[in-house]
């Protein structure tokens, strides 16, 4: 009995009969039995290479689909699929035909990265083939004979640690002095519109205490003049538990709306995009791509990476920022304007609210730095107390 497409099973009649008349004895079987040998074979010998191939494209592309229709960020989307397709173009295998012995090579070879950096794109890998699995685990064994399975396993799985370094912000007059040396030079750079740019955008992220990603998607209808009392910006939050980005009102106060209608008024103007589209980002990028400037019409720009202001921001760090932190990043900026805003008063539910925290627990992670005086604290809160005793006139309430 035969099946030209799957296997091919036959008795072993014939078999047995051969085998004793080599050895010179008879085999011995059970009557009534039928000894069967099954022999698979293959179908993935009728597949060419670059069949396989383009339905691993395929298998791809579709995952990033899934994944945009459960709303995660379109940047998000963008780095789903980079370690899957990094590790099989390095081996030039399609993805169900990785080993674990393969994957562990590559990250402890050529690809070897940081620790954080090697757990992200072992768990983007993961989570590709668990969609292979729940999807395509059928049709890639019918077709190509193989099973999928994770190279992931439980021993070179990494394992969260947890972010335990200490960032240590730059003091606050520090801050003061580097952002004022740093608008003094705004006159001498080569680039001059480039350069305030830069420049207003490290410090609104000091003074809203706003991420370098969120920063960079802020469009010029995200600007509320009017909100609050000196304004504020909508900006798309990171989101927690899967839920994908969240808008938040980012705060400008006092220095931050002075320094941004300056930047509206006497800078935003000097790049190419339209900058009355209200669709055009607040901080465009000074590159236009060659097809829109072949039109030689008035179109949004395109906003400036969170890569280039991090760039800009470590040399300005390195050029202007004295004390022992020299090193700038917008998320050690975020961790300053955390941790000044407290010293000066601001409650830990207002640090909260203002760098868009869902639990106060993470806030508390910001503050690890900030000078505390418990006693300090205790002596004002029973000074405060006797002061409404003596409003009160005696009568607790």
């Amino acid at each position: 009995m035969a099946d030209s497409r799957s296997r091919t099973l036959t008795l072993v009649a014939s078999g047995l009969a051969a085998v004793a008349a080599e050895t010179g004895v008879e085999p011995v079987t059970e009557p009534g039995l039928a000894d069967v040998v099954t022999l698979q074979r293959r179908q993935a010998s009728t597949v060419s290479a670059e069949d396989e191939r383009t339905f691993f494209l395929d298998t791809v592309a579709e995952y990033q689909w899934a994944r945009d229709v459960a709303g995660l960020a379109a940047t998000t989307l963008d780095r789903l699929t980079k370690p899957v397709i990094e590790v099989c173009e390095h081996y030039g295998e399609v993805a169900w035909q990785l080993t674990s012995r393969q994957v562990d090579k590559y990250f402890a070879g050529v690809g070897k990265r940081g620790h954080s950096t090697v757990r992200q794109k072992m768990n983007l890998l993961d989570s590709y083939f668990a969609f292979l699995e729940q999807r395509y685990a059928g049709e890639i064994a019918r077709r190509f004979g193989v099973a999928v399975e994770s190279p992931i396993d439980p021993f070179n799985r990494p394992r969260h640690r947890g972010d335990f370094g200490l960032r240590v912000p730059p003091s606050e007059r520090a801050a003061r002095e580097f952002f004022a040396r740093w608008r003094d030079s705004l006159d001498q750079a080569r680039k001059p519109a480039i350069a305030r740019r830069d420049y207003v955008m490290g410090k609104l992220t000091y003074v809203s205490g706003v991420r370098a990603a969120e920063l960079c998607g802020v469009r010029i209808r995200d600007l509320h003049w009017e909100s609050g009392q000196w304004g504020r910006f909508v900006v798309n939050g990171k989101g927690a538990r899967g839920s994908g980005p969240r808008q938040r009102e980012a705060y400008l106060f006092e220095d931050g709306r002075a320094l941004l209608w300056w930047y509206m008024e006497d800078v935003r103007g000097e790049f190419c995009d339209d900058p009355e589209d209200a669709h055009a980002p607040l901080f465009p990028s000074e590159r236009i791509p060659p097809a829109v400037s072949a039109l030689n019409v008035a179109t949004p720009g395109l906003a400036v990476t969170p890569a280039t202001f991090r760039r800009a921001l470590k040399i300005a760090g390195h050029r202007f920022l004295t004390g022992p932190v020299r090193d700038l990043h917008p998320h050690l900026l975020r961790h300053a304007c955390a941790t000044h805003r407290y010293e000066r008063g601001m409650s830990l539910w207002e640090v909260q609210k203002l760098l868009g925290h869902d639990r106060p627990t993470t806030t508390v992670q910001y503050l690890a730095t900030a000078h505390a005086d418990p006693e300090k604290a205790s002596l004002d809160a029973a000074t405060r107390a006797v002061q409404r005793l003596v409003m009160d006139k005696g009568n607790l309430r």
